[in-house]
């Protein structure tokens, strides 16, 4: 077909694919005189005029790609270490080791808090050679293996804390940055639905293994369970990573190279309010996944401790997928202020004035899963008017929100630590209440996670204001 013969909405795809081309593919000064030119092939391919690239938004290779699997991977370890970490502390051979109720928690939080932490690392990286991406998923899923299998032969806390946090953190950031650098190429407009829709791969390990793992640790222990978990790892990243793949060509050439880019985000009061919003949620949020199994098993059998984390993971796929789609429609900014707010009041209530029943307990786990959860399916709708469609400042910034999340991930356990061995003193008012479980060694914690919420959603309120003023200043004639 020659080009005069296509049909307009044809030349409007084309165009557009070859203006994506272009701003992805550096062009050498001649074909002999770049060791990084594109190869012949793909400059006939340019100059003959067909569209090349797979549609945006839709299609088989759109929605293949979504990392369901790879979340499930990456990110199932992390939020059910609630689960190992109450095993260990059964444990006298582990937990009878020095400093033990110490170190332990910081596993939980190494294995996610370095993932997060990698961001403004490793997506420079992937941006510059975007053709080393695949390679790194491979190797991050080999770490992630051997991390948790050599882990099942540890005797001692610090060969786990090299392990199951140190080694596998390495490995879950190998393989899941650059699988995040791939979904602005596959979905623009519909960018916070496919965000939210790849979230179901963590919240069904979230939901499983915190159900699964107690069986297996109390039949044959938590050495053979973390081969159970590394096996299962591998087998089921295999079938997955061949679907991870770029929609823009990368195979021998180089991303952009070092340029006079628009800083325009750094002036930005929208991106620093974001940026402070998200370093004091993360602060708050991961405090209730590590510590409420534990919590749980004050207040009910073994069974209520494992519900109530698998709850929590399960509530956060409807949390995300919901607020992932309505990102797309309304202000993320409304959204943040709402589910904000309504985390803390749950967290006052159902965990602190009713959490001492097992029920009400429970519902906190859902309500928190669901509101509190859902708070990284809202960075796309964050970042959209800030970085304008523009991929690499995408992928860069949310290696910024991550790397802020991360420390208050990593921070978040001496925090707990902190406020979990100061015992608080019993009054009359709360005898019966959740803050006076286990001596009222969790009050402070509650009320650090609930005053933390608290003060968020004020700063998002603040963002929803200036939001609006801005709206109403560009529709203004």
């Amino acid at each position: 077909m020659s080009r005069t013969s296509l049909e307009p909405a044809q030349c409007q795809r084309h165009g557009a694919d070859s203006i994506e081309l272009a701003t992805r593919t550096p062009l050498p000064v001649s074909r002999s005189s770049s060791p990084f030119a594109p190869s012949a092939s793909r400059m006939d391919a340019l100059d003959s005029g067909r569209p090349s690239l797979a549609p945006v938004d839709t299609g088989f290779g759109a929605w293949s790609f979504v990392p369901r699997g790879i979340q499930a991977n990456v990110w199932g370890f992390p939020n059910a270490f609630g689960v190992f970490l109450k095993a260990y502390l059964d444990d006298p051979v582990i937990s009878g080791q020095p400093h033990a109720a110490s170190i332990l928690p910081l596993i939980g939080t190494l294995s996610s808090g370095v993932i997060y932490c990698s961001g403004p690392f490793i997506y420079p990286f992937t941006s510059r050679y975007p053709h080393h991406r695949r390679t790194a998923m491979w190797v991050g899923t080999a770490l992630c293996w051997a991390s948790l299998f050599g882990a099942s032969y540890a005797t001692t806390i610090t060969q786990l804390l090299c392990l199951q946090g140190m080694l596998y953190a390495v490995g879950g950031s190998l393989l899941w940055a650059p699988t995040l650098s791939y979904l602005p190429e596959w979905f623009v407009r519909r960018r916070g639905l496919a965000n939210g829709h790849a979230s179901p791969g963590t919240a069904a390990a979230g939901v499983l293994l915190p159900l699964i793992m107690p069986p297996l640790i109390r039949a044959h222990g938590t050495a053979l369970t973390l081969r159970y978990l590394s096996t299962a790892i591998l087998l089921s990243m295999l079938p997955a990573l061949p679907f991870v793949r770029p929609r823009l060509p990368e195979h021998r050439v180089h991303g952009p190279g070092p340029r006079s880019l628009d800083n325009a985000w750094v002036k930005s009061w929208t991106w620093w309010l974001l940026l402070a919003a998200n370093t004091v949620q993360g602060f708050a949020y991961f405090l209730p996944v590590i510590w409420l199994p534990t919590y749980a098993s004050s207040v009910g059998s073994t069974s209520t401790s494992s519900l109530s984390i698998a709850l929590l993971n399960g509530a956060s796929l409807f949390g995300r997928v919901t607020l992932g789609t309505l990102s797309d429609h309304l202000s993320p900014w409304l959204l943040a202020t709402t589910t904000l707010a309504s985390t803390s009041l749950v967290t006052f209530t159902l965990w602190g004035v009713v959490g001492r029943d097992a029920p009400f307990l429970l519902l906190f786990g859902v309500l928190y899963g669901l509101l509190a959860g859902s708070w990284s399916s809202l960075w796309t709708g964050f970042l959209r008017p800030i970085t304008r469609n523009d991929t690499t400042l995408s992928t860069n910034l949310v290696g910024f929100l991550l790397f802020s999340r991360g420390i208050g991930n990593v921070l978040s356990t001496p925090i707990s630590i902190a406020l979990r061995s100061t015992r608080a003193r019993s009054g009359i008012a709360h005898q019966k209440t959740g803050f006076d479980v286990a001596d009222g060694r969790f009050e402070n914690m509650i009320v650090y996670v609930g005053t933390c919420f608290a003060g968020v959603a004020l700063v998002a309120m603040v963002g929803w204001g200036g939001d609006r003023v801005l709206k109403k200043r560009a529709a203004a004639p």
